[in-house]
């Protein structure tokens, strides 16, 4: 499938408002461990109905070390984590026991209410090892923020692979390219990995309404302009557009689509259109009831949780 008309190394102008804001993601050190958050942010609190983006890494580990996120709570979204390197255990209160390795898909959906928690298996750790991946959260729609938890994985080879003059892509979420990835999903959407040899191309998707670009690796061109690793570029909607990389190529997340009318509450793990259901989440996790609340904690993992913030 081809989606570039040249395969001369230039790129087109673009409109010079094109670029709405660039964000420069919050750097936080987690002892030898480095997150990079780029949503929310100040500037832009979601891009489609993307509500958090974080970079993990890359970090190395020396044996028996490795990452413990202890049993955490999630409502009003669902989240993908989706590694270039190592890997994680993930285990829900739904029961699911499953390992991610890069390339594939864990797709949770918390609705109501979910607890999860990841790990770096103990195989992992008996060698050093290496991290490096993302980590997002998609905002539900309000009329899907209470429905029933679940969870999908999917490996690399189920989901749309598309190459052509240098950039390869995996579609990891919804709909581009006139390919659509196998994750159920609630809202138009599209999420995707790119990674593109020195100078090669790829246009932007023109069917989604809030599109943004997050570079992990190298530099891109974009209206004649330079963008490095480490920012997230959001565009004005509508237009054509073509991202070229550098002289070092580029490693990219695409993401964008539908926005939202309702605004989105946000507090520590939890997001929703309603301010009451935050607070509702905030009691329900503080009073610890995991045989009759609502939140349960992982059958594979309730020795241990990680507790709310105290503001």
């Amino acid at each position: 499938m081809s989606w570039i008309n040249t395969a001369e190394p230039d790129c087109p102008d673009a409109p010079t408002d094109a670029v709405e804001t660039i964000i420069i993601p919050r750097t936080r050190d987690l002892g030898g461990f480095e997150v990079r958050r780029a949503l929310p942010s100040p500037k832009r609190r979601l891009v489609g109905p993307f509500a958090f983006l974080d970079e993990a890494g890359p970090a190395k580990f020396a044996p028996g070390k490795g990452i413990d996120v202890r049993p955490h709570p999630h409502i009003g979204i669902a989240t993908v984590t989706y590694l270039y390197k190592g890997e994680f255990l993930h285990r829900d209160s739904l029961g699911t026991n499953q390992m991610i390795y890069p390339g594939e898909v864990n797709w949770m959906i918390a609705g109501k209410a979910i607890t999860h928690s990841e790990r770096t298996s103990d195989n992992t750790r008996k060698s050093e090892h290496a991290l490096h991946g993302v980590q997002t959260w998609v905002a539900l729609p309000t009329r899907h923020e209470g429905t029933e938890p679940a969870f999908e994985h999917h490996g690399q080879d189920d989901l749309p692979f598309i190459e052509d003059n240098g950039a390869k892509l995996r579609l990891i979420l919804g709909n581009a390219y006139g390919e659509r990835a196998p994750v159920k999903t609630f809202s138009e959407m599209f999420y995707a990995d790119a990674d593109l040899d020195p100078w090669a191309k790829i246009p932007l998707p023109e069917n989604h309404e809030d599109r943004g670009v997050y570079i992990t690796h190298g530099s891109l061109t974009i209206a004649g302009d330079k963008y490095e690793s480490g920012q997230l570029i959001v565009f004005r909607p509508g237009g054509a557009m073509t991202l070229c990389a550098g002289e070092a190529g580029a490693r990219l997340i695409l993401l964008g689509g539908e926005v939202f009318p309702e605004k989105r509450y946000l507090w520590w793990n939890f997001v929703s259109s309603s301010q009451e259901k935050i607070e509702a989440a905030k009691k329900a996790w503080r009073e610890q009831d995991w045989e009759n609340g609502m939140f349960k904690l992982p059958p594979d993992d309730n020795q241990e949780f990680t507790p709310a913030p105290e503001s």
